[in-house]
C-alpha cells in the first residue's frame, strides 16, 4: 500500500463560516493502480488532492483531522522540511488548468529543469537532456526549441503535456493528476489518456486521477472514489461500480451518461445543487436530492457497509 488515507479532514475557516470542503475520507492507493476520485464539482475531490501534499492556502485551510500515512510518515502531520522533500520527487501533481499552473515570465524549459535542480544530482547539461526527453516522450515535437518558449506561445493540449513532463521530471511514485482532460478538445483528450495509460503500463506509476466523467473512468481506472458533500459514499473496482452501483448518487452519475441509443431523449440529470460545504445537511449529505430517501436517512449518518471484495457504500439501504 502506497498511501492510506483515514478519515481525512480539511476545513477552511471563513469569515462566512467554517467550509467542510473535506469531511471524512477514507481510501488506499496500491502499487500500480489508477485510482479515480470521481463526483459532481464542489464535491471535495481538489481539496483531497491538495491536502495530500498540502498545497493549499493555510489559513484558511486547515487538516483538522485524520491521517495521510506515506512510507511511515503522516503527511497531515509531518514538517514543511519533509514534505518538501516529498514534493515534486515522490509524489507530483498535474494541475488541472495548465495555462494558471504555468508560471507565465518563465520559460518552458527553465520550469522543467527547475525541479530536477532541487531533486537530482545532474550536471547541467544531463538535467536539459532530460527536459528535452521528456517532452519528447509527451508527443511534443521539436521539444529543443519548445524548452525556450513560453506558455502563452503553445497551444492549450501542448501546455498539459508540458505540465504533465514537468510532474514526471523526477520520476515520481505517486503521480495525482487533477481532471487534465477538462480544457481539452475531444481529440487531445484520447492523446493525454493514452499518456496515462502509458504511465500506467511502462512505468507502472500509480495515479490518483481526479474527474467528473465516469466515461474517462471506466477507461482508465482500476478502481473509484465516488464522492459527496467532502466524504467518500462508495468505492468499489471499476468494472463492478460500472455495473452494479449501490449508492443513489454513483447511480444518477451513471444515468447522466450520454446514450446514443436514445439520441431524442433529453440527458438525464440529479435534481437539486451539491450542499453548501459551510452549512451541510444532517444525515446522510445526499438526501435531499435523493430519490430514495428515508426518514433515517436525514438523521443519522450511514455506517459503511461491505458489499463484496473491495466495495463498500455508505447508505441506509443496505446497513
Amino acid at each position: 500500500m502506497l498511501i492510506s488515507v483515514k478519515d481525512l479532514k480539511t476545513y477552511f475557516f471563513t469569515h462566512r463560516g467554517t467550509v467542510k470542503a473535506v469531511n471524512g475520507v477514507d481510501f488506499e492507493l496500491r502499487q500500480g493502480e489508477c485510482l479515480c476520485l470521481v463526483g459532481e464539482s464542489g464535491c471535495g475531490k481538489t481539496v483531497t488532492a491538495l491536502s495530500i501534499l498540502r498545497l493549499f492556502d493555510s489559513p484558511p485551510g486547515k487538516i483538522v483531522g485524520g491521517e495521510i500515512n506515506y512510507n511511515d510518515l503522516d503527511l497531515a502531520k509531518c514538517s514543511s522540511k519533509q514534505l518538501r522533500q516529498i514534493r515534486g520527487k515522490d509524489i507530483a501533481i498535474v494541475f488541472q488548468e495548465a495555462q494558471s499552473a504555468l508560471n507565465p515570465v518563465l520559460t518552458i524549459g527553465d520550469q522543467i529543469t527547475e525541479q530536477i535542480k532541487v531533486h537530482m544530482p545532474l550536471d547541467r547539461n544531463q538535467i536539459r537532456d532530460r527536459a528535452v526527453s521528456l517532452l519528447t516522450d509527451m508527443g511534443i515535437p521539436s521539444a529543443e526549441t519548445v524548452m525556450s518558449y513560453y506558455p502563452h506561445q503553445l497551444s492549450g493540449g501542448m501546455k498539459q503535456r508540458a505540465l504533465i513532463a514537468m510532474s514526471l521530471s523526477c520520476d515520481p511514485q505517486i503521480l495525482i493528476a487533477d481532471e487534465p482532460t477538462t480544457a481539452v478538445d475531444v481529440t487531445i483528450k484520447a492523446q493525454i489518456l493514452d499518456i496515462f495509460r502509458e504511465l500506467k503500463t511502462k512505468r507502472r506509476m500509480s495515479t490518483i486521477f481526479i474527474t467528473h466523467d465516469l466515461a474517462v473512468v471506466s477507461e482508465i481506472g482500476d478502481r473509484a472514489v465516488v464522492m459527496y458533500g467532502g466524504k467518500d459514499v462508495e468505492t468499489a473496482p471499476v468494472p463492478e461500480l460500472i455495473v452494479s452501483p449501490k449508492h443513489p448518487y454513483t447511480v444518477g452519475l451513471i444515468n447522466c451518461l450520454p446514450d446514443m441509443s436514445k439520441s431524442g431523449d433529453r440527458l438525464t440529470s440529479i435534481p437539486g445543487t451539491t450542499p453548501n460545504p459551510v452549512d451541510l445537511p444532517s444525515g446522510c449529505t445526499f438526501h435531499p436530492r435523493c430519490p430514495r430517501a428515508m426518514k433515517i436517512c436525514s438523521q443519522e449518518e450511514p455506517s459503511k457497509t461491505t458489499i463484496s471484495a473491495g466495495h463498500y457504500v455508505s447508505c441506509h439501504l443496505y446497513t
